[in-house]
């Protein structure tokens, strides 16, 4: 698939590439993102530079992974999101905020917008967030996004060699009054 672009009300969710190495390289030196996400730590140029050099390109060309950077009007960039293919139907999304532009609902206005698309384009038939317990701001993005916390997994998440256990949760395309692509039949209590 080629990459898309989206819009929201104040954000251009496009790509990442050689353009923005320097600038994801120096948000990622936060370590509060090094801290709750599972990029390398320390992070290097080196990195950014295979994130957006490869990683980003081969998740969009072999459908594994679609990456997207937020960006304001300005063109600075508030954050970054992607979506990584777990299984038929079923997608796992990440993101995280640049430090000076979090507390300010972009990753969840983005996270909205790609979980949309993500139902309308991709055929998920469920989004899947993950993140490990204590990281607050992120659940706060899910729980905002409509995403329904289903429990804590014991050990599931590696950050950086260390097994953490990590709260999961899930978005349908019903939660967004949408149709799914497969019948679902919920459990009955």
């Amino acid at each position: 698939m080629d990459p898309v672009t989206l819009t929201t009300e104040r954000l251009l969710l496009r790509t990442v590439d050689r353009r923005d190495t320097d600038t994801v390289y120096a948000a990622a030196q936060d370590p509060d993102i090094q801290r709750w996400t599972t990029i390398p730590s320390p992070y290097l140029r080196e990195h950014a530079e295979s994130f957006v050099e490869r990683a980003v390109p081969e998740g969009w060309a072999t459908g594994t992974m679609f990456t997207f950077g937020l960006f304001l009007a300005s063109g600075e960039l508030a954050g970054m999101l992607g979506i990584t293919m777990r299984s038929l139907g079923t997608g796992e999304i990440g993101f995280w905020a640049t430090k000076e532009h979090r507390r300010h609902g972009y990753i969840t206005e983005a996270t909205r917008a790609v979980a949309h698309w993500s139902f309308t384009t991709l055929a998920l038939d469920r989004l899947e967030w993950r993140a490990e317990v204590g990281n607050t701001a992120s659940r706060s993005v899910a729980e905002h996004t409509g995403f329904t916390l289903e429990g804590t997994l014991r050990s599931a998440l590696d950050n950086n060699g260390v097994r953490r256990d990590c709260w999961i949760a899930s978005l349908l395309p019903s939660d967004l009054n949408l149709p799914s692509t497969a019948p679902y039949l919920p459990a009955r209590p």
